[in-house]
């Protein structure tokens, strides 16, 4: 029976080899206007070394190689030359450095040419294939991002502090978003404070639009199941945009659907939902089969025509053109050594139950069974409940940074080691944030329902039947009084510590040292 995807390596020559990697699946790339349709190829590369290295979700890896399969039907359709190498080509040799390099002398390429990868592993590994051939490499900006990393850089220049909200007013001013003038539409640039709402009652949200597997993707999730059976995460109702016109639905859906509430509520948690008013876009742009630019555009005409107000849209705008765009600025504006901070020493295990989601704690079973489950989470579980706690219990940045770029659909190194390493550990010395988010269970019950079915008391801080993350919290703030101790916006937490009686504090201390033994993060 014929496969539905049968583009295979070529077996004739090219003069240059463009490279598109699999987050780089933009119809408008600048490559694509440089190709002599005779006389050079598209070079795309699946490779098994990035399904395991860190061990990635079954479905990111599906969404991964099946956008990519449609990617390359599409380039065939244009009339580009494609040299597909397939995961299971028996010769495969299952890096970017070896695959390219057998490519190159495959078919007697003289010259390479790539966008920017957004890992600086994948440019280090492209530059050495390249080197081992002596052939020539071109590396181009990539335009889907709307600030390249030398501008970034210029306006990173003498400034004492990063701040992403000076950085997003400048984007909007640029951009001619939401802007009247120089000033900003309603008067204000952020709507944070309008935009933490938690439910009351169980919201019900139109569920986001999902796309059945066709006969490329099938083959995709087959080829997965069969040749890495021992990837984490579940297959199970796989449903991602992985092309360019299911992408453009998922957009329309949001738009249609949930961007009139997603401001109030984007903090918000609550049991079972996974994705209340948020958009998943997420994946869909970070492979660039959506533009960030669109999504913002479409978002304010929902604004201009009525249809959502004016916080949701504001809130929408600042995640694409200032958040996303900041944290892509200081990934390449730190350089390579980023994923390796460890500003605050932490040197723990990562819980096995960040790859089962059983635990007993409510809140964590949940987020976590939301990744396991469906490779997915918002923001806020993603950064005050699995990221604060693997702060608060002492675990190393690099294992945690390795867990989200593996089992998130939307995982991709740019992304992952700022908002983790920087963001989420606060181990990069103060880069991306002034201060760490570290919370209490007090938060979680606030912004969410999920202490109202767990068995831990949300008030104790420390006993059999006290909230872990109390515990945790406490404990973290009383190990790091001294480092933060100069820091302004730690100056109230740390009054509160200075409150709790010595005798507290080894309470505090002890309870924490069992808990992590309990949790198997050994070491801090």
């Amino acid at each position: 029976m014929p496969q539905a995807f049968d583009l295979r390596p070529l077996r004739s020559g090219a003069d240059t080899l463009f490279v598109v990697l699999g987050d780089q699946l933009d119809r408008a790339s600048p490559v694509l206007d440089r190709i002599d349709l005779g006389r050079d190829a598209v070079l795309m590369m699946e490779v098994e070394h990035e399904s395991r290295n860190p061990a990635s979700h079954r479905q990111r890896t599906a969404m991964f190689l099946a956008a990519m399969r449609h990617h390359a039907v599409w380039l065939r359709e244009q009339g580009y030359r494609v040299d597909y190498v397939h995961l299971d080509d028996g010769a495969n040799t299952q890096t970017f450095a070896s695959e390219l390099g057998r490519a190159i002398r495959r078919l007697g390429a003289a010259r390479v040419v790539v966008v920017e990868p957004g890992d600086h592993r994948v440019r280090t590994e492209i530059e050495s294939g390249v080197r081992e051939t002596g052939v020539e490499l071109e590396v181009l900006e990539d335009t889907h991002f709307l600030t390249t990393p030398d501008e970034f850089a210029a306006w990173a220049k003498g400034r004492k502090q990063l701040t992403m909200e000076f950085f997003y007013r400048e984007q909007r001013r640029k951009l001619g978003i939401l802007v009247e003038g120089k000033d900003p539409v309603g008067g204000e640039w952020n709507y944070d404070k309008e935009n933490r709402e938690s439910f009351k009652s169980t919201p019900r949200p139109t569920p986001p639009i999902s796309f059945e597997p066709d006969a490329i993707t099938r083959e995709v999730i087959e080829l997965i199941e069969t040749r890495m059976p021992d990837l984490p995460g579940s297959m199970e109702g796989f449903s991602w945009a992985v092309t360019r016109e299911q992408a453009i639905e998922a957009l329309d859906d949001f738009i249609e659907h949930r961007l009139a509430r997603f401001g109030p509520y984007e903090d918000a948690m609550w049991t079972g939902q996974r994705t209340l008013y948020h958009s998943r876009l997420s994946p869909a742009v970070n492979l660039h089969l959506l533009s960030p630019l669109e999504c913002v555009e479409r978002a304010v005409a929902a604004y201009e025509e009525g249809r959502a107000p004016l916080n949701s849209v504001e809130g929408f705008v600042r995640q694409h053109i200032g958040w996303r765009e900041f944290i892509r600025g200081v990934y390449f504006l730190v350089g390579e050594g980023y994923g390796a901070r460890n500003e605050l020493g932490a040197k723990g295990t990562l819980p096995e139950f960040y790859w089962t989601g059983e635990t007993d704690m409510a809140c964590m079973r949940d987020c976590v069974g939301s990744v396991v489950e469906d490779a997915y989470a918002h923001h806020i579980p993603r950064l005050m409940v699995m990221g604060n706690f693997a702060m608060l219990a002492g675990v190393e940045p690099g294992q945690v940074a390795d867990w989200y770029l593996g089992m998130f659909a939307d995982g991709v190194d740019w992304v992952t080691a700022p908002n983790v390493v920087g963001m989420a550990m606060h181990a990069d010395g103060g880069v991306v944030g002034t201060k760490p988010y570290a919370a209490s269970g007090k938060y979680i019950g606030r912004m969410s329902n999920f202490c109202d079915t767990c068995r831990y008391t949300l008030s104790a801080r420390t006993g059999e039947n006290g909230c872990p993350f109390n515990t945790l919290y406490w404990d973290f703030l009383i190990r790091h009084r001294e480092t933060f101790r100069q820091n302004n916006r730690m100056a109230m937490m740390l009054k509160n510590v200075d409150r709790v009686s010595e005798g507290d504090r080894v309470e505090i201390t002890v309870s924490a040292k069992k808990l992590r033994q309990k949790l198997g993060v050994t070491a801090t």
